[in-house]
């Protein structure tokens, strides 16, 4: 029979046994600091690499997550492993929007991690040296060039607004009571659109107007028939029109009259006209049949006055014809190619016109200067010949 004393000394021995198994497993492992998530632990481990180190911790990583050294790296003595999860970041471009993770720390770290390539013109926020958690809200604003005509001036930006409202604010531009922009301010700004900015002025324009006077005919039969005779020249009035002038970068679009107030008034023009009748006269020249006669005044002219061709209004060379009897007359009163019989001046062709021959006047055709000087003004009786 086993004595109690030496079951307690077996006992004793097992117990030693086991407790220099278990000092000598313990000695064996290394002691490793772990930076879990910026907290700091320091771990003894028999891991061999540093992704069983973080099993063992009970840290499930992701592909996203920055681990440092990396998995596959051996634990050794004394060394320091750094795990930093990754977050869900939401990161707006350019109006899309989408979820990235990412364990960066800051706004910056964020833009160089995920090579999102940016220039001075683009927007961004918050600021790159925001830090970063599960609510920040990444947006970035990619500039793009559009063309700004403000009045008579044009240049071409680089902007990032999202409508013409949010870019007028963004480039202090200002607009007057009635300006207007074109698109409207509503519109959503796009690449290489052109924003018109018009300038709108109401300004008041005075002037000063002529009234014309007006003609009064007052029959006189002691003139014969056809003749006209000035009793009164008349005269022009004049008015002072008070105008509102709308003008659209300086150049006027409309104007209204608003007022208007005579400064003088105009006087009539009074004529005399002629209704003596006229007796056919045989002693006169001619005696055959006439569509029409009457009295008109006479001036002459000659084809080489100031300003003349030397050929008619219809065509004949009065230069190269000089002894052909030619009238200019009002086309109104006597049809051009008409023929016509001018007492004093004989046979004649309506053939050309004049600037000043209207009405009841002739201009006879003389190939000298001397004898058209001589002629002055004649009050003379014309037949317009069948």
């Amino acid at each position: 029979m086993i004595s109690k004393k030496k079951i307690i000394v077996a006992i004793s021995s097992i117990l030693a046994i086991l407790l220099i198994t278990v000092l000598a497993y313990e000695g064996t492992k290394q002691h490793v600091t772990a930076v879990l998530d910026g907290k700091e632990v320091k771990v003894r481990t028999h891991a061999d690499t540093v992704e069983e180190l973080l099993a063992d911790l009970d840290i499930e990583v992701i592909k996203q997550d920055k681990v440092q050294p990396s998995l596959d790296t051996p634990i050794e003595k004394d060394m320091k492993v750094v795990w930093e999860p990754a977050k869900p970041i939401q990161i707006t471009v350019w109006g899309e929007q989408k979820t990235v993770w990412s364990a960066a720390k800051t706004v910056g770290e964020f833009i160089e991690e995920q090579n999102i390539a940016l220039t001075d013109r683009d927007r961004i926020r918050p600021s790159r040296d925001t830090k970063l958690d599960q609510k920040t809200e990444i947006v970035i604003e990619k500039a793009f060039p559009i063309t700004i005509k403000d009045g008579n001036e044009k240049k071409q930006i680089w902007t990032t607004s999202t409508t013409v409202v949010d870019l007028l604010k963004q480039q202090d531009i200002k607009l007057n009571e009635l300006d207007r922009v074109e698109p409207e301010a509503t519109t959503q700004v796009t690449e290489n659109m052109v924003i018109k900015i018009i300038r709108v002025e109401k300004v008041t324009d005075v002037v000063e107007e002529p009234i014309d006077y007006a003609v009064v005919t007052r029959k006189d039969s002691s003139l014969p028939q056809g003749v006209e005779k000035v009793i009164k020249k008349g005269e022009k009035g004049l008015e002072k029109k008070t105008y509102e002038v709308i003008l659209e970068n300086g150049k006027e679009v409309s104007r209204k009259l608003i007022q208007k107030e005579k400064i003088k008034d105009s006087i009539d023009r009074i004529v005399a006209l002629g209704t003596k009748p006229i007796k056919q006269q045989t002693s006169r020249g001619y005696n055959g049949p006439v569509k029409k006669e009457f009295y008109v005044q006479a001036t002459a002219y000659t084809a080489y006055c100031n300003g003349c061709s030397g050929k008619t209004s219809t065509g004949i060379n009065l230069r190269a014809n000089p002894d052909a009897k030619v009238i200019a007359v009002d086309p109104n009163v006597i049809p051009l190619g008409s023929k016509v019989w001018v007492e004093g001046y004989g046979y004649a062709i309506a053939a050309d016109t004049g600037s000043s021959i209207k009405g009841n006047k002739i201009d006879l055709f003389y190939p000298d200067k001397k004898t058209v000087d001589k002629f002055g003004k004649k009050t003379v009786l014309i037949k317009i010949l069948e």
